[in-house]
């Protein structure tokens, strides 16, 4: 009986340990966890500090009962600080402070990803926060059930920012964002940014955009958040969304190669470069479907799939993990913006000519009452027809979500921009038109490519 050792229980973690029991129930499964909250959706934590999920527990996708159903030993608040690949030991320290050392014959390093933070001085204090982890979300819960404050300075526009900045007016507060970048939402193209800004603005969040935050200051009436060109905010706490880092120490002390990024160099089995030890989620490197390389793209969809390959290839399979995309969705107030594949730059780097099309198109037959008007940009290169990527932005209810996965489905197959003409797609007039709004853009894509030659 193999001993199955994962450090981390989030997505990766949690997807291996189910995997492996699955396939094997005799094996021996621990599950060693840095807090006291395995399989919690990270995702969910803007959700709960709005106060639109009320009770945090349902954040769990299991339970600790469900879990231990499973024979998988858990081990909560266990912080692990050193692995030991010969004799194959990871050392470990409790929350008490007591030291533990436990062997493994095979390893999973399921860490995730840390906060980045970002050149900016005065970033300590009890009203500046970071937002990861489960902690995290009670700190800022907590401060704002016990402080009421008015004012809220969010740093940085990418999706937690937004999320954030939605669930902060939730809850009552004049919110302003402020993003380095020329426009928010740097993983789509700015005129899809600019939508989303709109969308913010709207709802009076304001928004800072070209300027680097430089300090944040304390006064006897609160905070200020100054940026090197003198604008001053003030505010009455600051959340830090800048993005994330993958947590690569531990697996650093095994000896473990770094890749992409800095994250922790796997290959396609999920496999490190030491002998019995795999990384899988936010701490590892992925592979690209369609660049076909490696690449960091820290997302819960890739963590999970990511793990529940190396669970199989602990118990001596080789499977691979068959690649990314980059597939992301996220609600902005009544807003949807999601995107996949490449955008023009990155598809240039890689070699690719690519052409970039972009349509407005009703969401349904305009004659049955609430169509809505989106926007879809394909990305295709223009010698192949190669589809290569997308990204749509539209109201809530014209299932963005549902057209993006669309655009995935054929990324992941390989297909051409007209090749979405040919695929047998739903309607009917309250939902959709004979030709789905994918196939018009794909469409209008062919149409843009002949005019461009």
């Amino acid at each position: 009986m193999k001993n199955m050792l994962i450090i981390g229980g989030s997505d990766a973690g949690i997807s291996a340990a189910l995997r492996i029991k699955e396939l094997d129930a005799q094996a021996d499964v621990t599950m060693v966890l840095a807090d006291a909250y395995p399989n919690f959706s990270i995702c969910g934590l803007p959700f709960y500090i709005s106060g639109e999920v009320q009770d945090w527990r349902a954040l769990a996708h299991r339970n600790i009962d469900e879990i231990e159903k499973h024979d998988i030993r858990v081990l909560l608040d266990h912080r692990a600080e050193a692995i030991l690949p010969e004799p194959k030991q990871v050392h470990l320290v409790s929350a008490d402070g007591h030291y533990i050392e436990i062997g493994y014959d095979k390893l999973l390093i399921a860490t995730g990803a840390e906060s980045a933070k970002p050149p900016i001085k005065g970033l300590d204090g009890p009203d500046i926060f970071f937002l990861r982890w489960m902690a995290d979300s009670f700190a800022v819960k907590s401060f704002i059930d016990q402080n009421h404050p008015r004012r809220a300075v969010i740093i940085g526009g990418g999706y937690i920012g937004l999320e954030m900045a939605d669930a902060l007016t939730h809850r009552g507060m004049a919110v302003t964002l402020m993003e380095f970048a020329p426009e928010v939402m740097t993983t789509l193209d700015p005129e899809m940014g600019r939508r989303i800004r709109a969308e913010l603005t709207s709802k009076n969040v304001r928004v800072v955009t070209g300027q680097a935050v430089q300090a944040i200051v304390r006064t006897q009436s609160g905070l200020v958040v100054e940026t090197v060109s003198g604008d001053a905010q003030p505010a009455d706490m600051v959340l830090v969304a800048t993005g994330a880092k993958p947590a690569t120490a531990l697996a650093q002390t095994a000896g473990s190669d770094l890749g992409v990024g800095g994250a922790i160099k796997v290959d396609r089995t999920m496999a490190t470069s030491v002998n019995d030890i795999w990384a899988a989620g936010d701490c590892a490197q992925t592979w690209h479907r369609v660049l076909e390389q490696y690449a960091y793209m820290p997302l819960g969809t890739t963590a999970h799939k990511q793990g529940r390959v190396a669970g199989e290839n602990m118990l001596g399979a080789k499977r691979e993990f068959q690649g990314s995309l980059g597939t992301q969705v996220v609600k902005v107030f009544n807003q949807v913006a999601a995107g996949t594949g490449l955008r023009d730059k990155g598809a240039a780097a890689a070699g690719f000519a690519p052409l970039t099309a972009e349509l407005s198109v009703w969401d349904h037959k305009v004659y049955y009452p609430g169509a809505k008007q989106m926007v879809i940009r394909i990305t295709g290169d223009r010698q192949t027809g190669r589809l290569l990527g997308a990204q749509i932005v539209g109201p809530r209810e014209t299932e963005v979500s549902k057209r993006i996965d669309i655009f995935a489905t054929a990324l992941y197959h390989g297909m051409s921009v007209e090749g979405l003409c040919d695929l047998d797609l739903s309607y009917t007039p309250p939902l959709s038109s004979p030709w789905d709004p994918v196939q018009m853009a794909a469409l209008h894509w062919c149409d843009e490519r002949k005019q461009r030659g």
